[in-house]
């Protein structure tokens, strides 16, 4: 489970697609400011996720469509 930086939960979405740390992930479950995903054991053998502890910074990005929803929305209002 991972906690989303202020104002970006509401990108994140069950089944949508989030990256940590430059790795794609799919979204299992999203409440709030806070989402959860499976992790397989080659992902983690094969990147830096199976390294990850409680409490430790990592770089996120949100799904590029949902940002694309947001615009378009707002454009046309």
């Amino acid at each position: 489970v991972f906690d989303c930086p202020a104002g970006l939960g509401r990108y994140v979405a069950r089944k949508g697609s989030v990256a940590i740390d430059g790795v794609s992930l799919t979204v299992n479950e999203a409440e709030g400011d806070q989402f959860g995903v499976n992790l397989i054991p080659h992902t983690q053998s094969v990147t830096t996720l199976g390294e990850l502890a409680p409490g430790r910074r990592v770089n996120f990005e949100v799904d590029q469509v949902a940002r694309y929803v947001e615009r378009l929305l707002a454009d046309r209002n």
